[in-house]
């Protein structure tokens, strides 16, 4: 008896092991079978010098995946991290010849870069209460504008010895120094898991709320994860100017979607509490391995987001089928919707009975309340009057300011005919990914949808009027199947909204350089560039489209049953599923009028630019959550006003006209859209105890 229970105990314990570390093994035999298919591909032995040269091209990768394993572990997200990458590489590129030739001394200098990147982002996340996203989306374009102040366009020179001791062998034959620092890294995580601070880590990603009733000191354990991260990514950035030796101000922009891919093909959890450092290092290597295998293959360099983003995709559904619950409780969710609402058992329709039943207490009593007055009407809305007012303040006061500066502003209509043009692209994308964040979610598949549709729709006119009857809601449609598919990812499927969105980002970047082959073709047709650009009385076209547009985002968002179940699902999902809301069906709805809405500016901006190009949407991201923002909705979901957000929208384009008009450069718009952005959600976050 004493033998069988120590037996069945061995195995519990085994199953705990095998199920505690499944992703681990799981990404260890990915690896292992790519392994083998290179070796089986490449036309020779695979020699010492093939291997390092693998080893060293995923270094930086490596590194950065660690990196964002910390904070993903805590339960954030860490988007600055590759534009991190890029500050540090311009950073050493910028430095005057000979001034620090030391190895040690330029990897210190670079981690040190980084580190104070990841206090602002900790600063923020732990002691200001504010989302992790939100920070580090700002932050990230921020430091991209930084980098563009430090280094407008490649060049600049590294230092050699940093290169030479980077290629260079720990043990000469056997080990690369590229592969002792990633080895270094590992057995440092190791001894830290171990430590109070690395049990700290763990329990604050699994309930954070626990943790902090335990008096664990979890701000403290954020900022110092996140500084401990940004640390991480200046060393990923000392490695890759290590390899390239010299400096880009884009170096870091790829290694976004590569990252998190790496993180969760490792078996980390989106979420926290769960997953670890080696699994993120195997998982950058399944990523380099995979594209090299596409390389041997002769397959076009456009595919490699598409696999890249695949991957995280597929990382993450076996993540949710290992934990059984997302996929199946979705579907059995939807059948008994479909149930009840064939019993015409729903809330909703109870509730419809209920009001065709009833009758009034009183004869003379009337079903329509009386008309509130204007100070009635104000006392009620007073909290939203107070959050929308400082962006139509603040619009009055940059209109003022563009007046001392530029002059001949305030009684100028081309001025005020110009600011309109340019808000009409920001006011239609406020919509969908106002929508979106006020049900809780954000839409990171903007900039693509919008440069894929402007793609489409100027090569399917190409310069023609008629064609344009036909391309018009084709293209549309488009928005609305893309939208589609972000939704049910994030309903039927269970993945978070950032992660779906973010892949379905870069699966369009990678469709929309295959059907363009790398360069767009076709021109807008002349209709919808007069509708851009031409006058009548002064007035563009599309101010005139954009007044009626306002008029049906506000009458959408508060007068109809679809608005009000964006604030219910964005206050509390679950009260909003007992009320009787179809919570999915709004929820797919909210993306495909983003993609809707990102399909539509597509079409506008290729006809005010006359062609579509690559890379059109990418500066309309960050503008289209800080205009959403700054109009004072709620990051989290479940406040805002499409008015207020119109006023961001204003403020966001009569500030981006000052700066046109000064001599101030171009990347310093990056930098004050995220300063903006970062006081809005400072001042406007709802506090918590």
């Amino acid at each position: 008896m004493v033998v069988q229970s120590r037996a069945t105990r061995m195995e519990a314990l085994t199953k705990l092991a095998l199920g505690r570390h499944r992703g681990l093994i799981t990404v260890l035999i990915v690896l292992a079978i790519l392994a083998i298919i290179i070796v089986g591909a490449s036309a020779h032995a695979l020699s010492y010098y093939d291997i390092s040269q693998i080893v060293t091209g995923g270094t930086t990768l490596s590194i950065l995946a660690v990196g964002q394993t910390l904070v993903v572990l805590t339960g954030g997200f860490d988007l600055s991290a590759a534009a991190t990458v890029s500050l540090v590489n311009v950073s050493l590129a910028s430095l005057p010849p000979g001034m620090v030739t030391s190895p040690l001394l330029l990897g210190l200098l670079g981690i040190g870069i980084g580190a104070v990147v990841g206090a602002v982002n900790g600063f923020f996340v732990a002691y200001m209460r504010l989302q992790p996203i939100v920070v580090t989306l700002a932050t990230m374009f921020i430091i991209q504008g930084i980098t563009l102040l430090v280094m407008p366009t490649p060049g600049g020179m590294i230092e050699g010895s940093l290169s030479g001791w980077f290629v260079s062998d720990a043990i000469p034959g056997i080990l690369p120094m590229s592969g002792l620092i990633i080895l270094v890294c590992l057995a440092c995580w190791y001894w830290l898991k171990k430590t109070p601070f690395g049990l700290a880590i763990y329990a604050v990603g699994g309930d954070a709320e626990s943790a902090r009733d335990t008096g664990l000191k979890s701000s403290q354990v954020l900022f110092l994860t996140y500084m401990l991260a940004g640390g991480l990514y200046g060393l990923a950035g000392v490695c890759i100017s290590a390899q390239t030796g010299a400096g880009d101000p884009l170096v870091g922009n790829p290694m976004l979607l590569q990252m998190f891919a790496a993180v969760v093909v490792g078996g980390t959890m989106l979420g926290g509490g769960r997953g670890g450092l080696t699994g993120s290092v195997a998982g950058a290597f399944v990523l380099i391995l995979t594209l090299n295998i596409l390389l041997i293959l002769n397959v076009s360099a456009y595919y490699s987001t598409v696999a890249e983003s695949s991957i995280l995709l597929i990382a993450v559904l076996l993540g949710a089928i290992h934990r059984k619950s997302v996929l199946a409780q979705n579907l059995y969710r939807l059948r008994s919707y479909i149930s009840a609402w064939r019993e015409g058992s729903l809330s909703s329709q109870l509730n419809l009975v209920h009001k065709k039943l009833s009758l009034p207490i009183n004869e003379n009593e009337s079903d329509v309340a009386p008309r509130p007055t204007l100070s009635e009407w104000c006392a009620r809305n007073q909290r939203t009057i107070m959050l929308v007012l400082p962006a139509y303040l603040s619009v009055m006061l940059v209109v003022i300011v563009t007046q001392a500066v530029l002059g001949n502003t305030l009684l100028n209509g081309n001025y005020y005919n110009t600011v309109l043009v340019l808000s009409s692209f920001l006011a239609v994308l406020a919509l969908g990914q106002g929508c979106v964040i006020l049900t809780g979610g954000l839409d990171l598949s903007l900039p693509w949808v919008i440069a894929l549709s402007g793609i489409v729709v100027s090569s399917m006119t190409a310069g023609s009027n008629p064609a344009l009857l036909y391309a018009l809601p084709i293209v549309l449609l488009m928005g609305c199947v893309i939208g589609m598919a972000n939704g049910a990812g994030v309903v039927f499927l269970g993945l978070s909204p950032f992660v779906m969105t973010l892949a379905m980002n870069g699966i369009l970047q990678g469709a929309a350089l295959l059907y363009s082959n790398g360069t767009p073709d076709g021109f807008a047709d002349p209709a919808l560039r007069q509708f851009m650009s031409s006058r009548i009385l002064g007035i563009t076209p599309v101010v005139l489209f954009m007044l009626v547009f306002v008029i049906f985002a506000i009458l959408l968002t508060t007068r109809t049953a679809f608005g009000r179940r964006l604030y219910a699902i964005g206050n509390s999902r679950r009260a909003a599923v007992l009320s009787g809301i179809n919570v999915n069906v709004t929820i797919i709805l909210v993306y495909m009028l983003s993609g809707f809405c990102a399909a539509l500016v597509g079409i506008l901006l290729s006809g005010l630019a006359g062609q579509a190009s690559l890379g059109m949407g990418d500066e309309y991201l960050l503008p289209s959550i800080a205009a959403v923002v700054i109009g004072g909705t709620l990051i989290n979901g479940g406040r805002g006003t499409y008015v207020g957000m119109l006023g961001g929208v204003l403020l966001l384009t009569a500030l981006q006209t000052l700066l046109s008009g000064t001599t101030l450069p171009t990347s310093s718009r990056s930098i004050v859209y995220g300063m903006v952005i970062l006081s809005a959600v400072v001042l406007l976050r709802e506090r918590r105890s």
